[in-house]
């Protein structure tokens, strides 16, 4: 793909990290009509900055440097491990910028120290933003302005749906629930897809199947105005066989222990921003 001319009405977008999740945003802005020449990336690996030049006609940069000055939002989608070492290299080009991070568990204080700026949006996006079907949770600290907010939400929206939270904190729950979710679904198709085989299924149909009842069901949820139990009580025909399903996953508890998983999965995003944090 080529780039377009730059545009004096939309303003230039610069990443810091050009892996999976840079990548699906950058998709859906280029989607929505956003030039790729108005976007820039920072991307030390090669093999990704390759395929951003491939894919979106973007020339990446090894290492930030004075290009970053024309960005007025700078998408942080680095690992949390890294963000401080690529905040120092960053910071005298940024200055500028609103600052949206995409980094499980670091916090927006750390965030200001490193880049010396109180301009910050944190999100938790998840994968399904690769495919437009992504959700997202933001927080603002107090410096950004409405407009900004507005800035902010036109890029979330590119990748999919989102939703603001007023406390910092619940970004962990939201690490915990929709960031890590995508992962648990799958789980759950891999271990449906094994039972479906196990019972006479080719794992072609088993696949098939519990991908479109995933879909399905979510569909349906979505819609509908009912609660999840009302649902799944309309499924549940007492003695039937979603019963005995029910019923067995009841005794093994396996309800109580996905909210343990969640509960890991929540405790490990503070544990990030305590390990990798200012």
């Amino acid at each position: 793909m080529s780039q377009t001319a730059a545009s004096p009405s939309l303003p230039t977008i610069a990443f810091i990290g050009g892996g999976n999740m840079a990548s699906a945003i950058i998709a859906g802005l280029i989607h929505q009509g956003h030039p790729a020449s108005q976007i820039e990336v920072v991307e030390p690996w090669a093999e990704a900055r390759e395929a951003l030049r491939k894919n979106y006609g973007i020339e990446a940069q090894p290492e930030a440097g004075p290009a970053l000055q024309h960005a007025r939002i700078v998408v942080w989608a680095v690992k949390p491990q890294t963000f401080k070492d690529a905040a120092a290299q960053a910071k005298a080009h940024t200055q500028q910028a609103l600052h949206l991070s995409v980094a499980a568990g670091i916090r927006s204080d750390s965030i200001a120290q490193w880049l010396g700026t109180e301009r910050i949006v944190r999100t938790m996006p998840n994968t399904p933003a690769l495919v437009g079907k992504g959700m997202s949770a933001l927080f603002a600290r107090p410096a950004v302005t409405p407009a900004e907010r507005q800035s902010v939400e036109a890029i979330m929206a590119s990748t999919g749906k989102f939703l603001w939270v007023e406390s910092e904190k619940q970004l962990d729950a939201v690490t915990a629930l929709s960031g890590s979710g995508p992962a648990y679904v799958f789980y759950f198709l891999e271990a449906m897809t094994r039972a479906g085989v196990g019972m006479g299924l080719s794992e072609q149909q088993a696949h098939q199947l519990a991908v479109g009842t995933f879909v399905g069901a979510s569909e349906l949820a979505r819609r509908s105005d009912d609660p999840p139990a009302v649902l799944r009580e309309r499924v549940t025909s007492k003695g039937g066989t979603t019963y005995a399903a029910l019923q067995s996953m009841e005794k093994d508890a396996v309800g109580a222990h996905f909210e343990a998983a969640m509960r890991a999965a929540e405790q490990r995003a503070q544990e990030l921003g305590d390990e990798f944090g200012a």
